[in-house]
């Protein structure tokens, strides 16, 4: 039987705020547990939350993103589950009347194609604690640190049909709250997280299968990993004669299997009603509109700006706009490079090659946009060729300092001196005799391409340093002589 696979995300953005979402408490990554909860989070007696207008400005700069309407009227609810990370005993959330409503976005495909895939709402609503579970001996630590650190939840339908396409929509998702500044997106720190809901069909079905949902799945490689392997057991589990279960189940990437946690709860499972401590939310369209005239240039204009303004292709445009800071710094070395082009293959090219080699954001980059851009313009100005260049770059990478200075230190600039080179040409004409030999032998239209040994040989014996324009000019003036 043939099957397919219907996939929706729910993707939890941190926002970027300084403090809580209904609390003056700091939301900074990395404090010391326990030390940044205060009596608001943990809803002690006599308490009362105050709402971050912050949050709600970034909940309708994202709506706004995402091409979705805006709630005027939004309503803050109360999920009620008794957890350990959740002091309050209840989540304060939003439900039927969410801040953000219908809304799309289209991602594209390895094919070339795109797809639209719609979000049904995004959602504000405050993060838990985290429980620990390590170097506890047998017990759980509980840390309270993230408890009422304001989330955006962004719920979309089930319109994904592969594991690639959830990959490159939480890619795209990624791209805009970043770009927009709401969220850094770090999910390494748990700033963005996923959770896969993945069911199974009979192909040409309308109705969808029993879903299982992938809880916070924190890297976009292990989502596809996640949901490739929740679609084999399901189908697998069907085959067999099974059945699949509503559940929530955990990806385990060591192992690349997905276990069951609990089972999985319904809307009124958790007893939702609205909190009766904080006032329903009112804006109207003028709010709405100042927004909307702040935006930053999104990713998708930024893609279509890279084409049109650098002349860049679709593929080097829509890989280089996907992330904030990597657009940002390939414009960068575009200005100081003055080559859009030569630009584009060094960031996709050698400084992408050492950063996955590292496991380094660009944000961490030890070359600099400046640096980078600095070499591109020697090599343009033909200081040093493409060869001696990426030595250039291995010494900035490992040991900083600008383009111009280790080509002075270390003697690497391009030999131009027509003299010079004619000398080295000569040398390995005289020692390549069966070569020149070939050379002369072949027909016309077969020595173009019997150039590149001699090539070679020349750039070896000039350690790189011999201007290649010249050289090849030069050695085929002086091979077509011989051949006369």
């Amino acid at each position: 039987m043939e099957w397919e696979t219907v996939i929706g995300l729910e993707i939890h953005a941190q926002l970027s705020t300084n403090t809580k979402i209904f609390s003056g408490a700091s939301t900074a990554f990395g404090a010391e547990p326990n030390t940044q909860a205060c009596a608001v989070d943990l809803a002690l007696p006599g308490t009362l939350p105050v709402f971050n207008e912050n949050a709600l400005r970034m909940a309708v700069m994202f709506g706004l993103a995402v091409n979705a309407e805006i709630g005027k009227r939004s309503v803050f609810d109360r999920k009620n589950y008794f957890y350990p990370d959740l002091p309050k005993g209840y989540q304060t959330t939003q439900l039927a009347e969410p801040i953000v409503g219908p809304g799309y976005i289209d991602i594209e495909l390895d094919d070339g194609t795109t797809r639209r895939v719609r979000i049904h709402h995004a959602h504000l609503e405050e993060d838990a604690g985290k429980s620990l579970h390590e170097d506890f001996h047998g017990m759980s630590g509980i840390d309270l640190n993230r408890a009422g650190t304001p989330l955006v939840e962004i719920v979309s339908e089930p319109d994904m049909r592969t594991a690639k396409e959830a990959s490159a929509y939480a890619r795209k998702i990624h791209a805009i709250i970043t770009t927009l500044g709401i969220c850094d997106g770090n999910m390494a720190e748990g700033s963005m997280r996923c959770d896969c809901n993945v069911s199974v069909r009979p192909k040409g079905q309308e109705a969808l299968g029993t879903r299982t949902e992938l809880k916070n799945i924190n890297s976009f490689r292990f989502i596809e990993r996640a949901i490739e392997t929740e679609v084999a057991r399901q189908i697998d589990l069907i085959e067999d004669g099974g059945r699949v279960i509503q559940e929530t189940r955990l990806y385990d990437p060591e192992r690349n299997e997905t276990r069951s946690m609990r089972s999985k709860e319904e809307a009124n499972d958790y007893r939702y009603f609205p909190c009766p401590d904080l006032l329903p939310v009112i804006i109207d369209d003028t709010y709405i509109e100042q927004i909307r005239a702040e935006l930053p240039e999104l990713p998708d204009a930024r893609k279509a700006r890279f084409v049109s303004e650098f002349g860049l292709s679709e593929y080097d445009a829509a890989v280089l706009s996907a992330y904030h800071a990597q657009a940002d710094y390939f414009e960068q070395v575009t200005r100081v490079a003055g080559d859009a082009k030569q630009a584009a293959n060094w960031v996709m090219g050698e400084l992408a090659k050492n950063l996955n080699q590292k496991d380094l954001d660009i944000k961490e980059s030890p070359v600099s946009a400046d640096q980078l851009g600095g070499l591109i313009a020697r090599i343009k100005d033909d200081t040093i060729t493409g060869k001696i260049a990426k030595q250039v770059f291995e010494i900035m990478w490992a040991e900083g300092g600008s383009a111009d200075e280790i080509i002075e230190a270390k003697g690497l600039r391009q030999v131009t001196d027509t003299g010079a080179i004619e000398a080295i040409v000569d040398q390995v004409i005289t020692e390549c005799t069966t070569q020149v030999d070939q050379y002369k032998a072949a027909e016309p239209d077969k020595r173009g391409k019997m150039l590149g040994f001699f090539m070679g040989q020349i750039m070896k014996a000039s350690q790189g340093k011999a201007n290649p324009g010249q050289v090849q000019g030069l050695l085929k003036q002086k091979l077509d002589a011989l051949c006369d």
